[in-house]
């Protein structure tokens, strides 16, 4: 095999978007090769683009049909776990879009089934992972350079949508088609991106809005509490009705701070002792010499580095790390296994608010899906 053949389920917006740029050749080891999906007029635009490539309405004809080695799943939430099986059946690399699904039930079985399967590659489309500055934040708490975590704070309210943006498709923002609101559509990549960098909570407590100023079923506002254990704690605010937004990361550790300002830059201040160091050696005259504005070079050592991440490539550079991993075994960047963490975190916050407690990782998966049913049998009775 020279090139991956790939085959997109689902040819809408992110679907449209990935058979662009694979027709345009941006990712080397793939072509494309199969597009697929129920909606007739999505059929005739697609004969209108690719008069030459195959389409399906059923995936599973797809699946079957010999012209694709690999699928990306870009459908709704719930539908990735079950994609993903039936490709790793027929032994078809899969690609899952965000989120590898709505709740963490469903994607262990997929994981399961994965792990079955150890010769064929399985990720997810975690574009963020490949965005050099989060790959320099993690490599620095990786290195220890800022010590051991004692809190780690996100603010990522810069995901404005109107209403008309929910009223556009009838699954958007539901329980029974979507499976959440900002949680499983719009945060999925900076929840993974901070149990990537910080690894997981032990418990998490939240407090959610659902419907708060938007006409919608789900969550538009989310502050959350995460613990880590030995003292470590964190936060994760966000939403979707800030026409402003905030996009600030801080990660505080023993040795050090990094600031995150907007995805874009990175500030890293290097303790030059320990803070318990500081503590236990520091007189009181040093201490007030310092909060008095005293000279900081000091205590700590300032490194700026500004990122210029071209998003448009991140989506591709995903897909190329899948390919070469097909192709030539190249480590992948965003292994799917990993997909049930950021589910798991979505699911504890989801959880918290609704029995209106802390809740322990890992949670009672029984008592989610219980309790999100109950949201979705609600919806139905409201329509």
């Amino acid at each position: 095999m020279e090139k991956v053949r790939l085959g997109i389920i689902g040819f809408g917006t992110q679907g449209s978007y990935y058979a662009e740029f694979l027709n345009e050749g941006k990712v080397e080891q793939m072509e494309l090769a199969a597009l697929c999906d129920i909606d007739p007029a999505k059929k005739e635009e697609a004969a209108e683009k690719y008069p030459e490539l195959p389409f399906y309405e059923d995936y599973l004809e797809m699946l079957e049909s010999g012209e694709v080695d690999a699928v990306v799943t870009t459908v709704p939430h719930y539908l990735h776990p079950e994609m993903g099986i039936e490709a790793l059946k027929r032994d078809i690399h899969a690609l899952l879009e965000k989120p590898a699904g709505v709740y963490s039930k469903q994607v262990k079985e997929l994981n399961e089934f994965a792990a079955s399967k150890p010769d064929l590659t399985f990720a997810i489309m975690f574009n963020q992972r490949t965005n050099p500055l989060y790959q320099k934040v993690k490599e620095i708490v990786d290195n220890g350079e800022i010590g051991d975590l004692r809190r780690a704070n996100w603010i990522i309210t810069s995901w404005w949508r109107p209403q008309s943006y929910y009223d556009q498709s009838a699954w958007r923002a539901t329980w029974g088609e979507e499976g959440g609101g900002v949680l499983v559509n719009q945060a999925p990549h900076q929840i993974d991106l901070m149990q990537w960098i910080c690894g997981m909570p032990k418990k998490v407590y939240s407090n959610v809005k659902y419907g708060y100023q938007r006409d919608i079923a789900v969550e538009d506002e989310v502050t959350a509490l995460f613990d880590y254990g030995d003292g470590a704690t964190g936060s994760f605010i966000t939403c979707t009705h800030d026409p402003i937004g905030t996009d600030r990361f801080e990660l505080f550790g023993d040795k050090g701070k990094i600031i995150v300002d907007n995805s874009k830059k990175v500030t890293i201040k290097r303790l030059v002792k320990s803070e318990q160091e500081m503590s236990d050696n520091m007189t009181m005259m040093e201490v007030y010499n310092l909060v008095q504005g005293g000279d900081t070079d000091e205590m700590y050592t300032e490194e700026v580095i500004e990122f210029e991440s071209n998003w448009q490539e991140q989506h591709p550079n995903v897909m190329r790390n899948f390919a070469a991993n097909v192709l030539d075994g190249e480590e992948l960047l965003a292994p799917g296994a990993e997909g049930i963490n950021g589910v798991t975190v979505a699911n504890s916050i989801h959880l918290s608010s609704w029995l209106d407690k802390e809740v322990e990782l890992p949670i009672d998966e029984e008592l989610f899906l219980e309790e999100l049913n109950k949201k979705i049998e609600a919806e139905k009775t409201n329509n």
